[in-house]
C-alpha cells in the first residue's frame, strides 16, 4: 500500500504491528496486567457456552405448571447455584457466564431451529464462528432440541402470524428472513436494556430483598387487585436475591481456595481481597471503587444469565454512579488514576469476553459481532449543570489506550459541554476506531419532555443501544421491531408489487402501471400505498408478539431493579405498569435510497421530462446496462446530503409520511410508535434483494445507511450533510427518534491542533442543529482497500459500522465495500 499523506494513529499502529496491546508506552509500563490479558485475548475463537441453556432446561422440566414469574425466578436461582465458577490468572473482576476466554451464551427458549442448521453445518466439516465440542453438540441434539422445539418464542410467534404477514417476513416455507421485512422480536428476549446499577451499588440485593420481605409480610393474599400475583412476584424476588448471594459466595470460596494454593504473595493478596469483595457485594452497598466495579459486573453477569438482549447490555452513566467511590478514595489517597484505569479495563475485558451469539439467522443484518453495550459519559445532571467530572476524563483516557472494540463508549454532548472535554473527545475520535459515538442532550432531553417526563428525570437518560436511549426506571417497552426495506418498497411501486431479484415474486399490492401516472403526486400516492401495506403487517406482527409474550417471558432480576415494576409487583414484560414509558417503533431502512429515488423521478420524469417513465423502467430492468445515459441522468439528479433544498424537501415529505403512520397507531399497551433509523447492517442484505433504483444505484448494492446519504452521493462537505439531516427532521410529528448518522472523515482533515479545532466546531454545529446522534470513521480509503487484500496484516483494524465498531476483516465483502464507498470528507 502506498503510504497516505496522513495516517490516523490506529492506521499507524496497524502498519507497525503494535495494535493488540495498550497503545501508549506509558500505559503498557504502568498496567502490565492488562498487557498480558490483551496479548492472548483474541488468539482463540469464542466458545458456544451451553451450560446456561442446559441448566435453564433442567429447571424448566421440573417447574411445569408453576406461575411464570416464579418459574423464571427458580430457573435463574438454579443457574446461579450450579453454573461453573472460574477465576482466571490476573483477573481483578470476577464472575463468568461461560467458559474461560470469549464465549457466547445460548438461549434455546428464544429459537432453536437455527441450532439444527448449526449441527448440520458442523457435521459437514464446515467451520463455525464459535467453537463447539462433540459433547456440547450431543447435548444440543439430545437434550435441548427435543425439549424446546415447538416451545420457543419464535415457534409461538410464527404459528400465530397470518399467512400474508408470514410471506413478507420469511422465505417461503422456512424461517429464513426474506430481507423484505425483517423482524427482530424473536431473535432475542428483549431490546437493549440498562439495569439500575446505582441501586445495586447503593443498597445492594440485601436491601432489595429486605424490602420484598417486608412487603410480603404486610400483603393480604386475599386483597383485591391481584394480591396472589403480588405475592408470587415478591417471593420470586427473594428467591433471586438468595441465588445472587450464593453465586457471589461461590466466587469468594473459590478465591480463598486459590489463595491457599498460590505461591505468589502479590497474587495471593489479590485473591484474598477478591474473596472479601465477593462476600460483600452485590448483596451490600459497595464501599470502594474496586468493590463498586465488581458489584456492577456481577449485576451484568446475572442479567446476561437471565435474559438475551442481543448485544445491548448497556453500562449506563459510568462516570456518574462510579464517581462517588472514585472521588472518596482519591481524596483519601487510597486510589490512584492508574489503579482506577486498571480496574476499569478489567471490567471492559469482562464485557468483551461475553460476546453476543445470534439466536437466529441474523448474521447478515448484524455483522461483525454487533454489540452495543454503551458506556455513557458526559451530559448534564438532574439540575441542568454539566455532569463532566474527573472520572469522565479518565474513561476517555482508557478508551484512548484500549485496543478492543469494547465497550461501546458514548458521550452526551450539550450546548455547554466544556471546551477542554470536547477537545479530549476529539482526540479519541481522531484515533480512528469509531469511538466515542455522540448523543445530543439538546435533542434528546426535549424528546422525553414531549412524552410527559419531568425535566429532572429527562436529563438523566442513558444511551442503551446503537442510537437508542432509556430511562431505566421509567421505560418498560421491550419488544423487538421490524425493519422495512425501502428499496423494495420503491421497486414494488415501479413494478406492480413485485421484486425482480426474488424471481419476480409479488410481495406488495399492485398500485398501477407508473407509465400511466400523469403526475408525481400519483406516483407518491402509489409509493405510500405500498409502504402503508408493509406498515400494516409490521404493526400486526408486533401486536401479536406483545399479546402473548407476557405469558411466555418473565424477568425477575430485571424487574426487581425497576422502581415501577417493584412498586406495582408486576413483571416488566407485562408492559402496562402505571406511570411507565412504553414507546414502540419501526425502522424504514434505506432512507436516502428512497429519498433520492423519489427526487429523481419527480425531477427527471415529471418536471423536466428528460426521462420517460417507460425508459426509466427499461433501464432499471436491465440494471442500466442497456441505457448508461439514463443512469447518468439518475446519478446527476438532486441528492440528499448536499444541503440541496429540492432533495431535502422530498426527504422531509418522506419523513412526514412515516411519522404520520406512527402517529395513527399505538402499541398493545397504549404506547407511542417512533420512526427510528437503526439498520445495524440490514441495509446490506436488503440491497442484495433489490434491483437497480432510480437514484442510480445498481442491483444488489447496499441501500443507504441510517439517516446518512447514499454512499458517495454527498459531495458538498460535512456541514452540508448536517444541514440536510436537520432539514428532514423538521416535522410537526413527535414520533421520531434514534436517527443513526455515520460520517467518514479523512485523517488529513482532522490532523493536528487545527484539525481538532475543525472537528470540535463540526460537533458544535451538530449540537446547535439539535441532531440526535453522530459517529465518525477517521480512516483513509487506501487503508480499507489494503485490508481487503491482506486481512491477516489488518486483522485488528477497527471501523465504525453502524451503532457499534467492529473488526473490518470480520465483515462481509459487501459490507467492507459499503464502508469503503462512504464519502471520505475533507473540510
Amino acid at each position: 500500500m502506498e503510504p497516505a499523506e496522513v495516517l490516523s494513529p490506529q492506521e499507524a499502529r496497524v502498519l507497525q504491528g503494535m495494535d493488540d496491546c495498550l497503545f501508549s508506552e506509558e500505559a503498557q509500563r504502568k498496567r502490565p496486567r492488562i498487557q498480558r490479558l490483551l496479548k492472548t485475548f483474541r488468539l482463540e475463537r469464542p466458545r458456544m457456552a451451553i451450560e446456561r441453556a442446559m441448566l435453564m432446561t433442567e429447571s424448566y422440566r421440573q417447574t411445569e405448571g408453576m406461575p411464570l414469574f416464579m418459574r423464571w425466578a427458580v430457573a435463574l436461582r438454579h443457574i446461579l447455584e450450579n453454573i461453573h465458577v472460574e477465576i482466571c490468572p490476573d483477573e481483578l473482576i470476577v464472575g463468568r457466564c461461560g467458559p474461560a476466554g470469549r464465549y457466547g451464551l445460548l438461549y434455546p427458549e428464544v429459537r432453536c431451529t437455527w441450532l439444527e442448521e448449526t449441527l448440520a453445518t458442523r457435521a459437514e466439516g464446515k467451520k463455525l464462528p464459535y467453537t463447539l465440542t462433540d459433547e456440547e453438540a450431543d447435548q444440543i441434539r439430545d437434550v435441548l432440541l427435543p425439549y424446546w422445539k415447538g416451545r420457543t418464542l419464535f415457534d409461538r410467534h410464527y404459528e400465530l402470524l397470518p399467512e400474508e404477514t408470514r410471506k413478507l417476513l420469511y422465505e417461503e416455507g422456512s424461517s429464513m428472513p426474506s430481507f423484505v421485512v425483517v423482524e427482530s422480536a424473536t431473535e432475542r428476549h428483549t431490546l437493549q436494556w440498562i439495569l439500575d446499577f446505582e441501586k445495586i451499588l447503593k443498597i445492594g440485593t440485601d436491601g432489595i430483598k429486605a424490602k420484598a420481605q417486608a412487603r410480603l409480610e404486610s400483603l393480604d393474599p386475599c386483597e383485591p387487585g391481584n394480591g396472589y400475583d403480588k405475592a408470587m412476584f415478591l417471593r420470586g424476588v427473594i428467591l433471586v436475591c438468595e441465588g445472587i448471594e450464593i453465586f457471589a459466595h461461590r466466587y469468594a470460596e473459590l478465591a480463598r481456595k486459590m489463595a491457599e494454593e498460590c505461591t505468589d504473595p502479590a497474587r495471593r493478596k489479590e485473591l484474598l481481597q477478591i474473596a472479601e469483595h465477593c462476600d460483600w457485594v452485590p448483596m451490600r452497598p459497595a464501599r470502594t471503587f474496586w468493590e463498586a466495579v465488581q458489584s456492577q459486573w456481577f449485576a451484568q453477569a446475572i442479567y446476561r444469565l437471565e435474559h438475551y438482549t442481543a448485544g445491548g447490555q448497556g453500562q449506563g452513566r459510568v462516570d456518574q454512579y462510579f464517581y462517588p467511590y472514585f472521588k472518596k478514595e482519591k481524596e483519601e489517597g487510597t486510589l490512584t488514576d492508574n489503579r482506577a484505569l486498571e480496574i476499569l479495563e478489567c471490567l471492559w475485558l469482562k464485557v468483551a469476553e461475553s460476546m453476543t451469539m445470534r439466536q437466529a439467522f441474523a448474521s447478515p443484518h448484524k455483522q461483525g459481532n454487533a454489540h452495543y453495550e454503551a458506556a455513557t459519559i458526559g451530559g448534564v445532571l438532574a439540575d441542568g449543570r454539566d455532569a463532566t467530572n474527573e472520572l469522565s476524563y479518565l474513561i476517555l483516557e482508557s478508551k484512548l489506550n484500549f485496543p478492543l472494540d469494547y465497550p461501546d463508549l458514548s458521550v452526551r454532548i450539550h450546548a455547554r459541554t466544556p471546551e477542554k472535554f470536547l477537545s479530549r473527545i476529539c482526540d479519541v475520535i481522531k484515533e480512528g476506531t469509531g469511538f466515542p459515538k455522540l448523543f445530543n442532550d439538546e435533542c434528546i432531553i426535549p424528546y422525553f419532555l414531549e412524552r410527559g417526563i419531568p425535566l429532572a428525570e429527562a436529563r438523566l437518560y442513558n444511551v442503551s443501544g446503537c442510537t437508542e436511549v432509556r430511562l431505566p426506571n421509567r421505560d418498560v417497552y421491550l419488544t423487538g421491531h421490524c425493519q422495512i426495506n425501502m428499496g423494495a418498497v420503491m421497486e414494488m411501486t415501479l413494478f406492480g408489487g413485485r421484486l425482480s431479484l426474488k424471481n419476480n415474486r409479488k410481495y406488495g399490492p399492485d398500485t398501477g402501471d407508473p407509465r400511466t401516472f400523469a403526475s408525481y403526486d400519483e406516483f407518491w400516492q402509489a409509493f405510500t400505498t405500498q409502504l402503508r401495506y408493509f406498515m400494516r403487517h409490521v404493526l400486526l406482527q408486533n401486536q401479536i408478539f406483545d399479546s402473548f409474550k407476557s405469558g411466555f417471558l418473565a424477568a425477575p432480576f430485571m424487574s426487581m431493579l425497576h422502581d415501577l415494576c417493584f412498586e406495582q409487583c408486576r413483571d416488566i414484560h407485562q408492559g402496562d405498569q402505571e406511570g411507565s414509558l412504553k414507546i414502540g417503533f419501526w425502522e424504514p431502512t434505506g432512507f436516502a435510497t428512497a429519498v433520492d429515488s423519489l427526487a429523481a423521478i419527480k425531477k427527471l420524469v415529471f418536471e423536466d421530462r428528460v426521462l420517460s417513465m417507460d425508459r426509466l423502467l427499461n433501464a432499471l430492468q436491465s440494471n442500466f446496462e442497456n441505457d448508461p445515459v439514463a443512469r447518468q441522468l439518475c446519478l446527476n439528479a438532486p441528492k440528499y446530503g448536499n444541503n440541496d433544498a429540492y432533495a431535502d424537501e422530498v426527504g422531509l415529505q418522506f419523513e412526514n409520511f412515516c411519522r404520520s403512520l406512527s402517529h395513527g397507531y399505538k402499541t398493545v399497551h397504549g404506547g407511542e410508535l417512533d420512526v427510528r433509523y437503526v439498520p445495524v447492517t440490514a441495509h446490506v442484505p436488503f440491497g442484495r434483494v433489490v434491483g437497480a433504483t432510480p437514484n442510480g444505484r445498481l442491483a444488489h448494492e447496499p441501500l443507504s445507511d441510517g439517516i446518512a446519504p447514499q454512499q458517495g452521493a454527498d459531495v458538498n462537505g460535512p456541514t452540508a450533510v448536517l444541514l440536510s439531516v436537520a432539514e428532514t427532521q423538521a416535522t410537526p410529528y413527535i414520533e421520531g427518534a434514534a436517527r443513526l448518522f455515520n460520517m467518514k472523515l479523512s485523517p488529513q482533515a482532522v490532523n493536528g491542533p487545527a484539525g481538532t479545532r475543525r472537528l470540535s466546531a463540526l460537533i458544535r454545529t451538530w449540537c446547535d442543529l439539535k441532531l440526535w446522534h453522530i459517529q465518525f470513521n477517521i480512516i483513509n480509503n487506501a487503508t480499507l482497500v489494503a485490508a481487503q487484500k491482506d486481512p491477516q496484516k489488518y486483522r485488528n483494524l477497527i471501523v465504525r459500522v453502524a451503532g457499534y465498531s467492529a473488526y473490518f476483516v470480520d465483515l462481509s465483502p459487501d459490507l467492507q465495500q459499503e464502508i469503503t464507498r462512504r464519502t471520505e470528507h475533507m473540510f
